[in-house]
């Protein structure tokens, strides 16, 4: 399993901005599934931040027609500290299953409109992986996975017929 790490090019304005996708060998029945995490909750006190200089939002957009908010991309993604509980946890816990694990750093600002991975409905493909109910879960703060299997291979059932 390789970890790869790509830093901003500019500094980071706030705590939060680090994001990871874990590549799953094997998941089902599926090969490489790449899967997004992110934090699910926040508190209030998390959202004062100087959203200005965070996102770029336009003024030619009504607010009601946007379809995303970029606000809740940069509060789903995790600080510093977190993402390395996150990288240490996942490679000693899921090395035999996982073969990469990309983090980055978001850059600001944002664009406005962006589409959280919190707000992507669960369904025939799409769904979560909720790590924290996973038994011995030892970070203090929840982690969920969002994939789509529809993006991936079928792992090989056999020979197929001609």
């Amino acid at each position: 399993m390789e970890t790869v790490r790509q830093e901003a090019k500019n500094a980071h304005l706030c705590p939060r901005g680090h994001v990871a996708t874990i590549c799953i060998r094997a998941f089902k029945g599926r090969r490489d599934v790449l899967v997004h995490l992110f934090r699910p909750d926040w508190t209030p006190e998390e959202t004062g931040y100087d959203w200005s200089e965070l996102v770029q939002e336009d003024p030619d957009t009504d607010p009601a027609a946007r379809r995303g908010d970029s606000r809740a991309v940069l509060l789903e993604s995790f600080t510093r500290e977190e993402m390395d509980q996150i990288v240490e946890y996942l490679a000693i816990r899921y090395a035999d299953r996982l073969t990469r694990i990309s983090v980055n750093s978001l850059e600001f600002p944002l664009p406005a409109g962006l589409l959280p991975l919190s707000f992507m409905p669960e369904g025939k493909d799409i769904g979560r992986i909720r790590f924290e109910i996973v038994p011995r879960y030892p970070l203090p703060f929840a982690v969920h996975g969002l994939y789509d299997l529809s993006q991936h291979k079928p792992m090989d059932q056999g020979m197929t017929q001609p």
